[in-house]
């Protein structure tokens, strides 16, 4: 197993694991390729750093919400700091956003609730809990996904807890920062074990179960398979992916498999109406026809380049690298169409896109929005 996973695994209990491993390759060269689209920088804003966590920035129409890891928020409007708060403490987690509030996760385990408009603290709660992922903002209700895969929702209003819902966990698990996907009053989130689970917003209450894929294996560490990043959901179709296990689609009006296929990632998919795209385990991007689940094609030039979940936006897949490139790849056939660094660190969260384009935010702390010119 290589060194990237194991930084990816944590035990639910304490486990002394992973003496000994040996060195890896470094990352592949990059490829040589005429571009067929130009990636225009916008602008390019400095932050914080990420140091050991992973921050996500948040798209709310023209404003993009990014955080750092000592504590800083920032809103930023046509590559301008519209407002900067200091949040007094070190972060974990964010940012979650919906022109209202602004969501981050302190390292003492406080949710805090800033104003949208004006970056002003709106509320502060005590989770009790250490939170990775980006918080999720929909029906009155902000919902954050724990490091023990807890979720808890909390109110907009004044940051009291409404629910809570809790599972049993196997012994291992990855250390993820994948959130929780809000649609129709409807929290889903992947787990441990290889289950998408749905609860209601209003009180957690448990809806529905899938099962991606069932562990296999004589140990825990073959066993692991977790559902990689958020579940993607298209019409009445949930599609999910995990480490060491299986990709596939279900209809949740009746909770059928769709189709399912031997699979492995640990940062997830998207999909739309004729795609799922994937980033396998050594770095490979590959699209599958969403019907069937048949490879269409595969992109195979950037192994143990530590990319990011892939996004698709119109006719590109973008993923972005381990050393702040991002890469953007023809959605009909993977070939690549466009390349751009943002800067010497690495891209660990996914791009978000954002208006004629796409921002990204570098673990050092560079956050730069790019436009697509065809």
């Amino acid at each position: 197993m290589n060194r990237s996973l194991l930084r990816l695994l944590c035990p639910v209990a304490i486990l002394a694991l992973f003496a000994g491993c040996s060195s890896t390759p470094g990352p592949a060269d990059l490829v040589d390729f005429t571009p067929t689209v130009e990636l225009r920088r916008l602008w390019k804003v400095s932050v914080g750093d990420a140091d050991t966590y992973v921050f996500q920035p948040a798209v709310v129409d023209d404003s993009v919400y990014v955080a750092e890891a000592d504590g800083e928020v920032v809103r930023i409007e046509d590559g301008k700091k519209k407002w900067k708060t200091d949040t007094r403490g070190k972060l974990s987690a964010g940012v979650g956003a919906d022109g209202d509030l602004v969501i981050v996760v302190s390292e003492a385990g406080q949710a805090i609730a800033l104003d949208a408009g004006t970056g002003a603290e709106r509320w502060r709660a005590n989770i009790g809990a250490e939170v990775l992922a980006p918080p999720a903002i929909g029906g009155g209700v902000v919902v954050l996904r724990a490091s023990d895969h807890r979720l808890i929702g909390l109110d907009t209003r004044d940051g009291r807890q409404r629910w809570l819902y809790q599972r049993n966990m196997p012994p291992l698990a990855l250390r993820s920062h994948a959130g929780v996907f809000i649609v129709d009053n409807v929290a889903l989130a992947g787990f441990p074990g290889g289950k998408v689970i749905a609860v209601g917003l209003e009180n957690g209450g448990d809806l529905w179960e899938l099962n991606v894929t069932r562990p296999r294996g004589a140990t825990e560490l073959e066993r692991v398979a977790d559902v990689a990043g958020t579940p993607v959901v298209s019409r009445s179709e949930v599609c999910a992916v995990t480490y060491q296990g299986r990709v596939a689609c279900f209809d949740v009006t009746n909770g059928n498999t769709i189709w399912a296929r031997d699979f492995s990632s640990h940062v997830g998919m998207d999909r739309d109406a004729r795609f799922a795209v994937l980033v396998d385990e050594r770095d490979s991007v590959q699209a599958l026809d969403v019907y069937s689940g048949v490879t269409v094609w595969r992109q195979d030039a950037m192994p143990r380049r530590q990319l990011t979940r892939p996004v698709i936006f119109d006719d590109y897949v973008l993923v972005g690298d381990g050393e702040g490139y991002v890469h953007m790849l023809a959605r009909e056939d993977g070939s690549f169409a466009a390349r751009a660094r943002a800067d010497s660190s690495a891209i660990a969260a996914e791009p978000r896109l954002f208006g004629n384009g796409f921002v990204v935010q570098t673990l050092d702390g560079d956050v730069v929005a790019y436009e697509v010119r065809r």
